[in-house]
Formats: structure tokens, C-alpha cells, sequence
């Protein structure tokens, strides 16, 4: 009798809550990505769709003593995650606000699970905003790994909102997600360890 290990678990966090957003449609194109590297059990939390009101718990989250369902809630779906994706725009140099409150409800479930960046905005296709994240997560025990997705949305995004890939977009969704498969085993195990 043959046993198969299950396949890590990738959750892919869009950032973006503004109404009429491209981060869904970035988003929709890299979770089929990942679909095809099946490397992974794909899980999405879209920011705009989890509503989480701004920080409302009364005891601090290293304490992980939440009374709001909704904290209990993000925090079994980052709690089950192998890796993270984070998908995000650039706003004024930075990432966005419902990203930094998503992230700071929770501490210990981030811990010790390899995070990529899929970017996108302007010129600078997010590259920015990817700096300022990278030190939240170190912070939080995560491994931002090098690998990244930067789009130029205004090339890859039609006016009517559906996403335009080519194979060095195609080939560095590739590079992040074979990366992130290398490393959430070996992460997950030291996360048992503990």
C-alpha cells in the first residue's frame, strides 16, 4: 500500500480591497499558475471578500487569546498554511493598509513559513512595495524568498480588466512557486519540530 504525502498548502492573500481593482485579476492568473505547477492545494483569501474591520481585539496577538470569530477564523486558514503568496499592489511606496491590518491580527502563525510576492502597479510594477513588506515578514519569523512576480499592470492588464502573460512573466511565476515547493516541506518540519 502506497501512502502519498498531501500536497502543501499555498495561500494566496490578495491585498487589495479598492473597488474597481486589478488585484483580483493578477491574482486569478497566478493561482492558475500554481493550479498547473501542482505542487500545491491552492487556498485564496481575498482581503475585500474577509472584510476584516481594523484591529479589534483587546488583548495583543502573541497572546493568540482572540474573541472576535473573525480573528479565529485568519487565523486556523494562516495557522493550516504551508507557504504564502502575497499579491499586492503598490500604494504611494508601500504596501496597502488592509495588508498591514490583515497581517498584524496575527504573530505566531506566520512563523516559519517561506513567503513570496506577486507585485503589480505602474513602472515599477510593485517592486516597492515588495521592499517595504519584506522586513514585516523577517519580523514575524517568516523567509521571504528571493523569486518574485513583478507585473506592469498597465502592460499586462486590458482596459476590460483580463490578464495578458508572456513567458517571462510565466517563467517567474515558475521560479517562485518551484522555490516556495522546495522549501515548505522542510519548513513544515521544523514547524512540527517545535
Amino acid at each position: 500500500m502506497s501512502t502519498t504525502q498531501p500536497r502543501p498548502r499555498l495561500e494566496v492573500i490578495v491585498a487589495s480591497t479598492r473597488p474597481g481593482r486589478v488585484g483580483r485579476v493578477v491574482a486569478d492568473w497566478f493561482i492558475a499558475e500554481a493550479g498547473q505547477h501542482n505542487g500545491f492545494d491552492v487556498h485564496v483569501s481575498d482581503l475585500a471578500e474577509l472584510n476584516l474591520p481594523l484591529l479589534d481585539e483587546p488583548n495583543h496577538p502573541a497572546l493568540r487569546n482572540y474573541t472576535k470569530q473573525h480573528t479565529k477564523d485568519w487565523s486556523a486558514t494562516i495557522d493550516a498554511a504551508d507557504a504564502v503568496v502575497f499579491v499586492m499592489p503598490e500604494y504611494n511606496h508601500s504596501f496597502s493598509a488592509p495588508l498591514k491590518n490583515a497581517i498584524d491580527y496575527l504573530v505566531h502563525e506566520w512563523r516559519d513559513k517561506p513567503a513570496a510576492f506577486v507585485s503589480y502597479g505602474g513602472l515599477s510594477a510593485g517592486t516597492r512595495a515588495v521592499i517595504a513588506l519584506r522586513p514585516v515578514v523577517s519580523m514575524l519569523g517568516m523567509m521571504a524568498i528571493n523569486a518574485q512576480v513583478a507585473v506592469p499592470s498597465r502592460v499586462h492588464v486590458t482596459a476590460e480588466k483580463t490578464f495578458v502573460s508572456d513567458p517571462a512573466l510565466d517563467a517567474s511565476a515558475k521560479a517562485v512557486l518551484d522555490e516556495l515547493a522546495r522549501l515548505a516541506p522542510a519548513f513544515k518540519a521544523l514547524r512540527a519540530a517545535k
